[in-house]
């Protein structure tokens, strides 16, 4: 009977240890400090924010979207505050080069040699602003640096310290001396994320937080709260995050779909498969759960197929969106149980 009851104890364990497979409390609680810091200064955008933290975690690029003036670049430079790491801004104009962005090799009269003079993309957290008003050339100069995290020149490779995270902003307003962005760049772009209008509300919030903050800057009021071996131990953590088979087959499901639609010229390809998966486990891994839902695949559609995929020309023309066609298509796959 003791024997049983010891037998007993110890499966009760072994499951209560199964529920706790991974310690992710840490970081829930630093996801936290995070939010709270940023909410010092940027109201609302709450999913804008979780959408940055996730790809943080999954060691991906973000494209930020939308009209002048709603805090695009405020919120990227305070989320890369928020990290205790190096931090560079570079602000895209038409007669922009690569080697502004990269470095370039300069003459050392002392030793006759030409030494490499590295360019402001040598940092942890890079924020470019207004990303397509830089020619096509100097567009691709980032694509190396973003798959590979690394820069050759002159037939040398230079390797980004980690983390390295690339925040990049747009304009979608049409305007002279904006370039489009090739599909190949924007498929190293983990997220592209469309930030909205605050509503009437939050407007008002912003309004009165302006004028309670007098002659204090944004940047004073938010503290950093991730050191980069902490960051490097969470994106280890959310990598070990559970995925089933199942789970697999509904992401593969879904972007395979993508390539066969009626409404689409162009279908997602294994890359934004990867980037589903990985997303999804980072959604998992900031709410407590070492294991991934259909929930967490649903909420990272739309941000990493919304600027992979292009619509057939005569859908265009109908009106119709790519949020519609990922809809279209969620509807049509079986949720695994």
């Amino acid at each position: 009977m003791e024997n049983e009851e010891i037998t007993g104890n110890e499966t009760q364990e072994q499951n209560i240890n199964f529920k706790n497979r991974i310690d992710l409390s840490e970081l829930q609680q630093v996801v936290a400090q995070l939010k709270t810091e940023l909410a010092k200064v940027i109201i609302g955008q709450q999913d804008f924010i979780e959408l940055l933290i996730v790809s943080l975690l999954s060691n991906g690029h973000v494209l930020i979207e939308g009209v002048p003036g709603i805090a695009k670049t405020v919120t990227a430079k305070l989320f890369a505050k928020t990290l205790k790491t190096n931090f560079n801004r570079i602000q895209f104009t038409p007669d922009l080069m690569p080697s502004d962005v990269l470095g370039t090799s300069v003459l050392n009269m002392k030793t006759s040699d030409f030494e490499f003079k590295k360019g402001p993309i040598f940092s942890n957290m890079v924020l470019i602003d207004e990303i397509n008003r830089a020619p096509a050339k100097t567009q691709a100069a980032l694509f190396e640096v973003m798959e590979e995290r690394q820069v050759t020149i002159d037939g040398i490779r230079y390797i980004m310290e980690p983390p390295f995270m690339v925040l990049a902003t747009q304009n979608p307003i049409e305007q002279e001396g904006t370039y489009a962005l090739p599909e190949a760049q924007l498929d190293r772009f983990l997220f592209k994320i469309k930030v909205a209008y605050p509503s009437l509300q939050e407007e008002v919030r912003i309004l009165k937080t302006h004028h309670e903050r007098k002659a204090l800057k944004p940047l004073e009021m938010v503290n950093p709260v991730l050191t980069p071996e902490k960051l490097i131990e969470f994106k280890n953590k959310t990598q070990e995050i559970i995925i089933e088979e199942k789970i697999l087959g509904y992401i593969a499901e879904i972007v395979t779909k993508t390539r066969t639609h009626p409404h689409l010229y162009l279908g997602g390809s294994p890359r934004a498969s990867i980037a589903i998966m990985n997303a999804s486990k980072a959604f998992a891994a900031i709410h407590g759960r070492d294991f991934v839902t259909p929930e967490d695949i649903k909420k990272s559609l739309l941000p990493v197929l919304g600027h992979r995929i292009i619509l057939s020309p005569e859908r265009e023309m109908e009106g119709m969106t790519t949020e519609n066609v990922i809809e279209m298509i969620l509807q049509s796959v079986e949720i695994p149980r």
